[in-house]
């Protein structure tokens, strides 16, 4: 599974606004944007002015790095959005929204994304029933996606249920009474997707 090594905090420093990839301490004073507030780098807290393709490059690097997903599979999925019928930013963050470990990460399964992602790799999370180890597996409506039995007893799956509130699930999901489940109810709409991007200046990007 190819993945990215590059230190978290140093991604949110560089995008200049916390991407919550670390779970819970992205909301305590230990977060490396609560006491370093800058790009990271020795010109990093100076003055940077971005030409236009340098905002729409970093708004496509923050993108990428919130969803955990690689340059090629980005593109991949920038390309599949462009052959859907609608408007390709916001079809592009639709598809990143179905990946099976945001869906976990959204239904308080997982405190982070890349949580997620090691739960589905690993074989704890199931879909309609059955284990599924794909993490960019795509789920639709009318899917169920939860964590097996044996998994919902170990400590990491039951603190990250408890702070699912902090976040709240997306009205596109519906989490069960057992806190370890849930049923994707819709395809997201761009209003279900809280993240602050502009998509469009992603398009712009990839349309040069």
């Amino acid at each position: 599974m190819a993945r990215s090594t590059e230190a978290r905090c140093r991604q949110c420093r560089r995008e200049n606004m916390k991407l919550f990839l670390k779970g819970e301490r992205c909301y305590t004073e230990k977060c490396a944007m609560e006491r370093r507030p800058y790009p990271p780098g020795q010109a990093g807290q100076g003055r940077h002015k971005f030409s236009e393709f340098g905002i729409q490059l970093r708004e496509k690097q923050k993108v990428r790095r919130i969803y955990g997903v690689l340059e090629k599979q980005f593109r991949h999925y920038y390309k599949e959005a462009a052959r859907r019928k609608g408007i390709t930013g916001e079809e592009l963050l639709n598809i990143l929204e179905c990946r099976l470990d945001n869906v976990v990460y959204r239904l308080g399964l997982a405190a982070s994304r890349n949580e997620g992602r090691l739960l589905v790799r690993h074989g704890h999370v199931v879909v309609n029933g059955h284990r599924v180890d794909i993490p960019s597996f795509l789920v639709k409506p009318g899917m169920t996606v939860g964590v097996s039995e044996k998994t919902r007893t170990v400590g990491r799956v039951m603190e990250a249920g408890q702070n699912v509130e902090k976040r709240g699930v997306p009205g596109w999901l519906e989490l069960g009474s057992d806190k370890f489940s849930g049923t994707v109810k819709a395809q997201p709409t761009r209003e279900d997707i809280t993240i602050p991007v502009q998509e469009q200046l992603i398009v712009e990007l990839y349309s040069k």
